[in-house]
Protein backbone atom coordinates (compact mmCIF):
# COMPACT_ATOMS: atom_id res chain seq x y z
CA UNK A 1 0.00 0.00 0.00
CA UNK A 2 1.21 3.49 -0.83
CA UNK A 3 2.56 5.37 2.13
CA UNK A 4 1.21 8.81 2.96
CA UNK A 5 2.52 11.45 5.29
CA UNK A 6 0.75 14.66 6.14
CA UNK A 7 0.27 16.89 9.11
CA UNK A 8 -3.46 17.56 8.96
CA UNK A 9 -5.95 16.02 11.37
CA UNK A 10 -7.27 13.60 8.76
CA UNK A 11 -3.84 12.16 8.08
CA UNK A 12 -3.18 11.77 11.80
CA UNK A 13 -6.53 10.33 12.91
CA UNK A 14 -8.33 8.79 9.92
CA UNK A 15 -6.10 8.05 6.93
CA UNK A 16 -4.15 5.08 8.25
CA UNK A 17 -7.15 2.89 9.16
CA UNK A 18 -9.04 4.02 6.05
CA UNK A 19 -6.18 3.20 3.68
CA UNK A 20 -5.70 -0.16 5.41
CA UNK A 21 -9.39 -0.94 4.89
CA UNK A 22 -9.15 0.06 1.22
CA UNK A 23 -6.15 -2.20 0.71
CA UNK A 24 -8.08 -5.10 2.20
CA UNK A 25 -11.06 -4.30 -0.01
CA UNK A 26 -8.92 -4.56 -3.15
CA UNK A 27 -7.64 -7.95 -2.00
CA UNK A 28 -11.20 -9.29 -1.80
CA UNK A 29 -13.66 -10.12 -4.63
CA UNK A 30 -15.51 -7.17 -6.09
CA UNK A 31 -18.78 -6.75 -4.17
CA UNK A 32 -20.62 -3.46 -4.31
CA UNK A 33 -21.37 -2.25 -0.79
CA UNK A 34 -24.45 -0.18 -0.11
CA UNK A 35 -23.77 3.04 1.80
CA UNK A 36 -25.54 3.69 5.06
CA UNK A 37 -28.93 5.23 4.44
CA UNK A 38 -28.85 9.02 4.24
CA UNK A 39 -25.59 9.48 6.15
CA UNK A 40 -25.69 13.08 5.06
CA UNK A 41 -28.13 15.31 3.26
CA UNK A 42 -27.11 16.60 -0.13
CA UNK A 43 -25.73 14.97 -3.29
CA UNK A 44 -25.75 11.15 -3.32
CA UNK A 45 -21.97 10.90 -3.51
CA UNK A 46 -21.16 12.93 -0.37
CA UNK A 47 -18.18 11.26 1.32
CA UNK A 48 -17.45 13.88 3.99
CA UNK A 49 -18.82 17.06 5.47
CA UNK A 50 -17.11 20.04 7.09
CA UNK A 51 -19.69 22.15 8.90
CA UNK A 52 -22.32 22.84 6.23
CA UNK A 53 -19.89 22.15 3.37
CA UNK A 54 -20.33 18.76 1.66
CA UNK A 55 -17.41 17.04 -0.06
CA UNK A 56 -18.41 14.72 -2.90
CA UNK A 57 -16.71 11.96 -4.83
CA UNK A 58 -17.29 14.08 -7.95
CA UNK A 59 -15.19 16.84 -6.38
CA UNK A 60 -12.38 14.40 -5.58
CA UNK A 61 -12.43 13.09 -9.15
CA UNK A 62 -12.33 16.63 -10.49
CA UNK A 63 -9.37 17.42 -8.24
CA UNK A 64 -7.67 14.22 -9.38
CA UNK A 65 -8.14 15.10 -13.03
CA UNK A 66 -6.55 18.48 -12.28
CA UNK A 67 -3.42 16.75 -11.05
CA UNK A 68 -1.16 19.13 -12.91
CA UNK A 69 -2.19 21.70 -10.25
CA UNK A 70 -2.53 19.22 -7.38
CA UNK A 71 0.85 17.63 -8.04
CA UNK A 72 -0.33 14.04 -8.03
CA UNK A 73 -0.33 11.33 -10.70
CA UNK A 74 -3.60 10.07 -12.20
CA UNK A 75 -3.81 6.30 -11.67
CA UNK A 76 -6.13 4.12 -13.75
CA UNK A 77 -9.80 3.67 -12.90
CA UNK A 78 -10.56 0.88 -10.45
CA UNK A 79 -7.04 0.59 -9.04
CA UNK A 80 -5.95 0.76 -5.39
CA UNK A 81 -3.56 3.57 -6.31
CA UNK A 82 -6.44 5.72 -7.56
CA UNK A 83 -8.33 5.15 -4.30
CA UNK A 84 -5.31 6.15 -2.23
CA UNK A 85 -4.79 9.36 -4.20
CA UNK A 86 -8.45 10.31 -3.74
CA UNK A 87 -8.15 9.79 0.00
CA UNK A 88 -5.14 12.09 -0.05
CA UNK A 89 -7.22 14.64 -1.94
CA UNK A 90 -10.00 14.22 0.63
CA UNK A 91 -7.48 15.33 3.24
CA UNK A 92 -6.71 18.44 1.20
CA UNK A 93 -10.41 19.17 0.64
CA UNK A 94 -11.22 18.93 4.35
CA UNK A 95 -8.33 21.22 5.25
CA UNK A 96 -9.42 23.75 2.60
CA UNK A 97 -13.03 23.73 3.82
CA UNK A 98 -11.95 24.30 7.41
CA UNK A 99 -9.97 27.33 6.28
CA UNK A 100 -12.93 28.54 4.20
CA UNK A 101 -15.33 28.40 7.15
CA UNK A 102 -12.74 30.07 9.36
CA UNK A 103 -12.35 32.86 6.79
CA UNK A 104 -16.11 33.47 6.79
CA UNK A 105 -16.17 33.43 10.58
CA UNK A 106 -13.43 36.05 10.70
CA UNK A 107 -15.06 38.24 8.03
CA UNK A 108 -12.25 37.90 5.51
CA UNK A 109 -14.89 37.95 2.75
CA UNK A 110 -15.46 41.64 3.59
CA UNK A 111 -11.91 42.52 2.54
CA UNK A 112 -12.08 45.26 -0.16
CA UNK A 113 -9.40 43.58 -2.27
CA UNK A 114 -11.31 40.32 -2.20
CA UNK A 115 -14.55 42.05 -3.14
CA UNK A 116 -12.81 43.78 -6.05
CA UNK A 117 -11.29 40.51 -7.29
CA UNK A 118 -14.69 38.84 -7.06
CA UNK A 119 -16.37 41.66 -8.99
CA UNK A 120 -13.80 41.44 -11.76
CA UNK A 121 -14.21 37.69 -12.03
CA UNK A 122 -17.99 37.97 -12.17
CA UNK A 123 -17.73 40.62 -14.89
CA UNK A 124 -15.30 38.48 -16.88
CA UNK A 125 -17.59 35.43 -16.80
CA UNK A 126 -20.70 37.45 -17.64
CA UNK A 127 -18.88 39.23 -20.47
CA UNK A 128 -17.64 35.93 -21.88
CA UNK A 129 -21.08 34.32 -21.72
CA UNK A 130 -22.80 37.34 -23.27
CA UNK A 131 -20.23 37.58 -26.05
CA UNK A 132 -20.54 33.87 -26.81
CA UNK A 133 -24.32 33.69 -26.75
CA UNK A 134 -25.42 37.06 -28.07
CA UNK A 135 -22.54 38.63 -29.97
CA UNK A 136 -21.24 35.46 -31.59
CA UNK A 137 -24.44 33.45 -31.26
CA UNK A 138 -26.45 36.03 -33.23
CA UNK A 139 -24.23 35.65 -36.27
CA UNK A 140 -26.07 33.61 -38.85
CA UNK A 141 -24.36 30.68 -40.54
CA UNK A 142 -26.25 28.90 -43.31
CA UNK A 143 -26.44 25.15 -43.89
CA UNK A 144 -24.77 25.71 -47.26
CA UNK A 145 -21.78 27.39 -45.58
CA UNK A 146 -21.47 24.57 -43.06
CA UNK A 147 -21.55 21.93 -45.82
CA UNK A 148 -19.00 23.83 -47.89
CA UNK A 149 -16.63 24.02 -44.94
CA UNK A 150 -17.12 20.30 -44.25
CA UNK A 151 -16.35 19.35 -47.85
CA UNK A 152 -13.26 21.55 -48.00
CA UNK A 153 -11.67 20.98 -44.59
CA UNK A 154 -12.82 17.71 -42.99
CA UNK A 155 -11.06 14.44 -43.70
CA UNK A 156 -12.85 12.15 -46.20
CA UNK A 157 -14.88 9.41 -44.53
CA UNK A 158 -15.93 11.56 -41.56
CA UNK A 159 -19.63 11.25 -40.81
CA UNK A 160 -21.62 14.49 -41.23
CA UNK A 161 -23.35 14.30 -37.84
CA UNK A 162 -25.27 16.96 -35.92
CA UNK A 163 -22.32 17.34 -33.54
CA UNK A 164 -20.00 17.98 -36.48
CA UNK A 165 -22.43 20.55 -37.90
CA UNK A 166 -22.63 22.35 -34.55
CA UNK A 167 -18.84 22.44 -34.21
CA UNK A 168 -18.39 23.82 -37.73
CA UNK A 169 -21.07 26.49 -37.17
CA UNK A 170 -19.32 27.60 -33.96
CA UNK A 171 -15.99 27.82 -35.76
CA UNK A 172 -17.46 29.86 -38.61
CA UNK A 173 -19.14 32.24 -36.15
CA UNK A 174 -15.87 32.67 -34.29
CA UNK A 175 -14.01 33.45 -37.49
CA UNK A 176 -16.67 35.93 -38.48
CA UNK A 177 -16.70 37.74 -35.14
CA UNK A 178 -12.91 38.00 -35.22
CA UNK A 179 -13.29 39.85 -38.48
CA UNK A 180 -15.77 42.21 -36.85
CA UNK A 181 -13.65 43.02 -33.79
CA UNK A 182 -12.64 46.34 -35.30
CA UNK A 183 -16.27 47.50 -35.26
CA UNK A 184 -17.38 45.63 -32.13
CA UNK A 185 -16.53 48.50 -29.78
CA UNK A 186 -18.59 50.96 -31.82
CA UNK A 187 -21.58 48.62 -31.95
CA UNK A 188 -21.24 47.73 -28.27
CA UNK A 189 -21.18 51.36 -27.14
CA UNK A 190 -23.95 52.52 -29.43
CA UNK A 191 -26.34 54.73 -27.46
CA UNK A 192 -23.94 54.97 -24.51
CA UNK A 193 -21.74 57.85 -23.36
CA UNK A 194 -18.18 56.76 -22.61
CA UNK A 195 -15.55 59.28 -21.55
CA UNK A 196 -11.89 58.62 -20.69
CA UNK A 197 -10.13 61.23 -18.54
CA UNK A 198 -6.79 61.22 -20.34
CA UNK A 199 -5.31 63.80 -17.97
CA UNK A 200 -5.86 61.38 -15.09
CA UNK A 201 -3.95 58.57 -16.82
CA UNK A 202 -0.58 60.23 -17.42
CA UNK A 203 2.16 57.78 -16.30
CA UNK A 204 4.33 60.51 -14.77
CA UNK A 205 1.64 61.22 -12.14
CA UNK A 206 1.09 57.63 -11.01
CA UNK A 207 2.99 57.92 -7.76
CA UNK A 208 0.79 60.56 -6.17
CA UNK A 209 -2.53 59.64 -7.82
CA UNK A 210 -5.23 58.72 -5.24
CA UNK A 211 -7.33 55.60 -5.71
CA UNK A 212 -10.43 57.81 -5.77
CA UNK A 213 -9.33 59.58 -8.97
CA UNK A 214 -11.96 59.16 -11.74
CA UNK A 215 -10.29 57.85 -14.90
CA UNK A 216 -13.42 57.16 -16.97
CA UNK A 217 -17.22 57.30 -16.92
CA UNK A 218 -19.69 54.98 -18.63
CA UNK A 219 -23.17 56.47 -18.84
CA UNK A 220 -22.42 58.46 -15.70
CA UNK A 221 -20.99 55.49 -13.79
CA UNK A 222 -17.45 56.23 -12.67
CA UNK A 223 -14.36 54.04 -13.00
CA UNK A 224 -11.75 54.89 -10.36
CA UNK A 225 -7.97 54.64 -10.54
CA UNK A 226 -7.97 52.18 -7.65
CA UNK A 227 -10.16 49.79 -9.67
CA UNK A 228 -7.84 49.62 -12.68
CA UNK A 229 -4.37 50.63 -11.53
CA UNK A 230 -3.00 47.11 -11.13
CA UNK A 231 -3.67 46.54 -14.85
CA UNK A 232 -2.52 49.94 -16.04
CA UNK A 233 0.79 49.95 -14.16
CA UNK A 234 1.98 46.59 -15.49
CA UNK A 235 5.31 46.77 -17.38
CA UNK A 236 3.62 46.72 -20.80
CA UNK A 237 1.28 49.62 -19.90
CA UNK A 238 3.23 51.60 -17.32
CA UNK A 239 5.16 53.94 -19.60
CA UNK A 240 2.93 54.05 -22.67
CA UNK A 241 -0.15 56.25 -22.80
CA UNK A 242 -1.28 54.43 -25.96
CA UNK A 243 -1.08 50.98 -24.33
CA UNK A 244 -2.65 52.30 -21.15
CA UNK A 245 -5.62 53.75 -23.02
CA UNK A 246 -6.05 50.57 -25.05
CA UNK A 247 -6.07 48.45 -21.87
CA UNK A 248 -8.61 50.77 -20.21
CA UNK A 249 -10.87 50.55 -23.25
CA UNK A 250 -10.78 46.75 -23.07
CA UNK A 251 -11.80 46.93 -19.41
CA UNK A 252 -14.63 49.32 -20.26
CA UNK A 253 -15.88 46.99 -23.02
CA UNK A 254 -15.82 44.06 -20.61
CA UNK A 255 -17.82 46.06 -18.08
CA UNK A 256 -20.42 46.94 -20.73
CA UNK A 257 -20.67 43.29 -21.83
CA UNK A 258 -21.11 42.27 -18.19
CA UNK A 259 -23.87 44.84 -17.72
CA UNK A 260 -25.66 43.51 -20.79
CA UNK A 261 -25.19 40.01 -19.43
CA UNK A 262 -26.91 40.98 -16.18
CA UNK A 263 -29.79 42.54 -18.09
CA UNK A 264 -30.08 39.31 -20.10
CA UNK A 265 -30.37 37.32 -16.85
CA UNK A 266 -27.08 35.47 -17.24
CA UNK A 267 -26.45 35.70 -13.49
CA UNK A 268 -28.89 32.78 -13.21
CA UNK A 269 -26.99 30.73 -15.78
CA UNK A 270 -25.72 27.44 -14.22
CA UNK A 271 -22.26 27.88 -15.77
CA UNK A 272 -21.95 31.38 -14.30
CA UNK A 273 -23.21 30.33 -10.87
CA UNK A 274 -20.91 27.30 -10.67
CA UNK A 275 -17.78 29.13 -11.77
CA UNK A 276 -18.39 32.13 -9.52
CA UNK A 277 -19.12 29.90 -6.53
CA UNK A 278 -15.89 27.99 -7.13
CA UNK A 279 -13.86 31.18 -7.53
CA UNK A 280 -15.45 32.84 -4.47
CA UNK A 281 -14.48 29.90 -2.29
CA UNK A 282 -11.03 29.24 -3.74
CA UNK A 283 -10.00 32.89 -3.73
CA UNK A 284 -11.18 33.35 -0.13
CA UNK A 285 -9.25 30.25 1.01
CA UNK A 286 -6.08 31.48 -0.69
CA UNK A 287 -6.46 34.97 0.78
CA UNK A 288 -7.06 33.63 4.29
CA UNK A 289 -4.19 31.16 4.03
CA UNK A 290 -1.89 33.96 2.89
CA UNK A 291 -2.92 36.08 5.86
CA UNK A 292 -2.37 33.17 8.25
CA UNK A 293 1.05 32.41 6.80
CA UNK A 294 2.03 36.05 7.15
CA UNK A 295 1.01 36.04 10.82
CA UNK A 296 2.88 32.77 11.43
CA UNK A 297 6.30 33.98 10.30
CA UNK A 298 8.75 32.81 13.00
CA UNK A 299 11.36 34.88 14.78
CA UNK A 300 15.04 33.94 14.82
CA UNK A 301 14.83 31.92 18.04
CA UNK A 302 11.92 29.81 16.77
CA UNK A 303 13.72 29.24 13.48
CA UNK A 304 16.92 28.06 15.16
CA UNK A 305 15.04 25.74 17.52
CA UNK A 306 13.09 24.15 14.66
CA UNK A 307 16.26 23.68 12.60
CA UNK A 308 17.98 21.85 15.44
CA UNK A 309 14.93 19.67 16.12
CA UNK A 310 14.57 18.75 12.43
CA UNK A 311 18.17 18.80 11.24
CA UNK A 312 17.94 15.28 9.77
CA UNK A 313 14.91 16.27 7.67
CA UNK A 314 16.40 19.54 6.47
CA UNK A 315 20.06 18.85 5.79
CA UNK A 316 21.19 17.13 2.59
CA UNK A 317 24.21 14.89 3.03
CA UNK A 318 27.14 14.80 0.65
CA UNK A 319 26.61 12.18 -2.07
CA UNK A 320 28.91 10.58 -4.61
CA UNK A 321 28.30 8.78 -7.86
CA UNK A 322 30.29 5.58 -7.49
CA UNK A 323 31.63 2.79 -9.70
CA UNK A 324 32.95 -0.44 -8.10
CA UNK A 325 34.66 -3.68 -8.95
CA UNK A 326 34.22 -6.40 -6.31
CA UNK A 327 36.78 -9.19 -6.09
CA UNK A 328 36.99 -12.36 -3.98
CA UNK A 329 40.47 -11.81 -2.52
CA UNK A 330 42.72 -8.90 -1.64
CA UNK A 331 45.46 -10.24 -3.92
CA UNK A 332 43.15 -10.43 -6.91
CA UNK A 333 41.90 -6.92 -6.16
CA UNK A 334 45.45 -5.53 -6.15
CA UNK A 335 46.27 -7.25 -9.44
CA UNK A 336 43.15 -5.90 -11.14
CA UNK A 337 43.84 -2.43 -9.78
CA UNK A 338 47.36 -2.53 -11.22
CA UNK A 339 45.94 -3.46 -14.66
CA UNK A 340 43.52 -0.55 -14.54
CA UNK A 341 46.19 1.96 -13.43
CA UNK A 342 48.63 0.79 -16.11
CA UNK A 343 45.98 1.20 -18.82
CA UNK A 344 45.92 -2.48 -19.67
CA UNK A 345 42.16 -2.56 -19.07
CA UNK A 346 39.49 -0.01 -18.19
CA UNK A 347 37.46 -0.14 -15.02
CA UNK A 348 34.44 -0.97 -17.19
CA UNK A 349 36.22 -4.03 -18.57
CA UNK A 350 37.32 -4.98 -15.06
CA UNK A 351 33.72 -4.88 -13.86
CA UNK A 352 32.54 -7.12 -16.70
CA UNK A 353 35.44 -9.60 -16.62
CA UNK A 354 36.38 -9.85 -12.94
CA UNK A 355 33.66 -8.49 -10.63
CA UNK A 356 31.76 -11.02 -8.54
CA UNK A 357 28.81 -8.63 -8.33
CA UNK A 358 26.07 -10.52 -10.26
CA UNK A 359 24.80 -7.27 -11.81
CA UNK A 360 28.18 -5.98 -12.95
CA UNK A 361 27.84 -7.09 -16.57
CA UNK A 362 24.69 -4.99 -16.94
CA UNK A 363 25.71 -2.02 -14.78
CA UNK A 364 29.42 -1.98 -15.69
CA UNK A 365 30.03 -1.53 -11.99
CA UNK A 366 28.13 1.77 -11.72
CA UNK A 367 26.39 1.83 -8.32
CA UNK A 368 24.82 5.28 -8.60
CA UNK A 369 24.60 8.03 -5.98
CA UNK A 370 25.36 7.07 -2.40
CA UNK A 371 25.14 9.28 0.70
CA UNK A 372 27.81 9.62 3.35
CA UNK A 373 27.18 7.16 6.16
CA UNK A 374 24.94 4.85 4.13
CA UNK A 375 27.43 2.02 3.54
CA UNK A 376 29.85 -0.20 5.45
CA UNK A 377 32.18 2.00 7.56
CA UNK A 378 35.47 1.10 5.84
CA UNK A 379 33.94 1.34 2.38
CA UNK A 380 32.21 4.60 3.27
CA UNK A 381 35.46 6.10 4.56
CA UNK A 382 37.28 5.22 1.34
CA UNK A 383 34.50 6.45 -0.95
CA UNK A 384 34.30 9.86 0.71
CA UNK A 385 38.08 10.28 0.85
CA UNK A 386 38.44 10.02 -2.93
CA UNK A 387 38.19 12.90 -5.37
CA UNK A 388 36.36 12.77 -8.71
CA UNK A 389 38.05 10.33 -11.09
CA UNK A 390 40.28 8.76 -8.41
CA UNK A 391 40.54 4.99 -8.06
CA UNK A 392 40.84 3.67 -4.51
CA UNK A 393 41.10 0.40 -2.64
CA UNK A 394 41.13 -2.41 -2.18
CA UNK A 395 39.00 -2.30 0.94
CA UNK A 396 37.05 -5.18 2.45
CA UNK A 397 33.35 -5.51 3.21
CA UNK A 398 31.15 -8.57 3.80
CA UNK A 399 30.56 -8.63 0.03
CA UNK A 400 34.25 -8.94 -0.90
CA UNK A 401 37.19 -6.69 -1.76
CA UNK A 402 36.27 -3.42 -3.44
CA UNK A 403 37.96 -1.15 -5.92
CA UNK A 404 36.17 2.20 -5.95
CA UNK A 405 36.12 5.09 -8.40
CA UNK A 406 34.19 8.31 -7.75
CA UNK A 407 32.52 9.58 -10.93
CA UNK A 408 30.99 12.77 -9.54
CA UNK A 409 30.42 14.60 -6.24
CA UNK A 410 27.42 16.49 -4.87
CA UNK A 411 28.39 18.60 -1.90
CA UNK A 412 26.39 18.59 1.32
CA UNK A 413 23.71 21.27 1.56
CA UNK A 414 21.63 23.00 4.21
CA UNK A 415 24.10 22.24 6.98
CA UNK A 416 23.60 25.58 8.69
CA UNK A 417 20.97 28.30 8.96
CA UNK A 418 23.61 30.65 7.58
CA UNK A 419 22.92 29.13 4.16
CA UNK A 420 20.08 31.02 2.41
CA UNK A 421 18.64 27.76 1.05
CA UNK A 422 18.59 26.14 4.48
CA UNK A 423 16.96 29.19 6.04
CA UNK A 424 14.28 29.32 3.34
CA UNK A 425 13.50 25.60 3.62
CA UNK A 426 13.42 25.70 7.43
CA UNK A 427 11.08 28.68 7.44
CA UNK A 428 8.75 26.99 4.92
CA UNK A 429 8.62 23.73 6.89
CA UNK A 430 7.98 25.53 10.18
CA UNK A 431 5.18 27.68 8.76
CA UNK A 432 3.63 24.58 7.13
CA UNK A 433 3.67 22.79 10.47
CA UNK A 434 2.11 25.79 12.21
CA UNK A 435 -0.62 25.97 9.57
CA UNK A 436 -1.34 22.24 10.01
CA UNK A 437 -1.61 22.72 13.76
CA UNK A 438 -3.99 25.65 13.21
CA UNK A 439 -6.23 23.53 10.97
CA UNK A 440 -6.28 20.71 13.53
CA UNK A 441 -7.48 23.15 16.19
CA UNK A 442 -10.24 24.35 13.86
CA UNK A 443 -11.49 20.79 13.58
CA UNK A 444 -11.23 20.12 17.28
CA UNK A 445 -12.77 23.35 18.56
CA UNK A 446 -14.66 25.25 15.86
CA UNK A 447 -16.16 23.11 13.10
CA UNK A 448 -17.59 19.62 12.98
CA UNK A 449 -15.94 17.23 10.51
CA UNK A 450 -17.58 14.00 9.40
CA UNK A 451 -16.00 11.42 7.10
CA UNK A 452 -18.04 8.49 5.76
CA UNK A 453 -15.60 5.59 5.17
CA UNK A 454 -18.39 3.14 4.25
CA UNK A 455 -19.62 5.50 1.54
CA UNK A 456 -16.08 5.88 0.22
CA UNK A 457 -15.50 2.14 0.10
CA UNK A 458 -18.89 1.54 -1.55
CA UNK A 459 -18.19 4.10 -4.29
CA UNK A 460 -14.69 2.72 -4.84
CA UNK A 461 -16.10 -0.81 -5.04
CA UNK A 462 -18.80 0.29 -7.50
CA UNK A 463 -16.12 1.79 -9.73
CA UNK A 464 -14.07 -1.42 -9.61
CA UNK A 465 -17.17 -3.45 -10.42
CA UNK A 466 -18.00 -1.19 -13.37
CA UNK A 467 -14.42 -1.38 -14.63
CA UNK A 468 -14.29 -5.18 -14.33
CA UNK A 469 -17.57 -5.53 -16.24
CA UNK A 470 -16.43 -3.16 -18.98
CA UNK A 471 -13.11 -4.95 -19.40
CA UNK A 472 -14.83 -8.30 -19.63
CA UNK A 473 -17.23 -6.99 -22.25
CA UNK A 474 -14.49 -5.23 -24.20
CA UNK A 475 -12.60 -8.49 -24.58
CA UNK A 476 -15.24 -9.71 -27.06
CA UNK A 477 -15.10 -7.14 -29.87
CA UNK A 478 -12.82 -4.35 -31.00
CA UNK A 479 -15.87 -2.07 -31.23
CA UNK A 480 -16.60 -2.59 -27.53
CA UNK A 481 -12.96 -1.98 -26.74
CA UNK A 482 -13.01 1.31 -28.63
CA UNK A 483 -16.21 2.39 -26.83
CA UNK A 484 -14.66 1.47 -23.48
CA UNK A 485 -11.57 3.51 -24.29
CA UNK A 486 -13.78 6.50 -25.08
CA UNK A 487 -15.78 6.10 -21.84
CA UNK A 488 -12.59 5.81 -19.78
CA UNK A 489 -11.10 8.89 -21.42
CA UNK A 490 -14.26 10.85 -20.55
CA UNK A 491 -14.11 9.72 -16.93
CA UNK A 492 -10.38 10.36 -16.61
CA UNK A 493 -10.98 13.83 -18.07
CA UNK A 494 -13.65 14.60 -15.50
CA UNK A 495 -16.55 14.72 -17.94
CA UNK A 496 -19.84 15.24 -16.26
CA UNK A 497 -18.31 16.02 -12.87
Amino acid sequence: MMQYQAGTFLARFILVPLLTALAQAHAEPVVTQQPAADVAAGPPDVVARVGDQPITMSLLNTMLNSSAVVGLSVPMLGTPERDVVRVQLLDKAISANLQYLDALKQGVDKDPGYQQDLQRFEDAILASLYRKRYVIGDIEVSDEEIKAFFDSNIAPGTEFTDDVKTAIAAKLRKQRVQGQDATLQVRLREGMEVKIEADHLQPNADEGRPDSEVVATVDGETILWGEVKDVLITPINAGSMENRTRALNRMIDQRILAQKGRVAGLEQDPVYRARVAEYRKTRLINLHRGNLVQDMQPDEQELEAFFEENRERITVKETRNVQMVVLETEQEAREVKQKIESGEITIYQAAVEYSIDPNAKETLGEIGWVARGSGFPELDALTFALGPGELGGPVQSPAGWHLVRVLDVREAQYQSLDEPGARKLTRRMLVHRNLDDYVIKLREKDFKVEVYPDKLKALFAAEREWMAAKLEKAAHTSEDEEKLKHEIEKLMGGAGQ
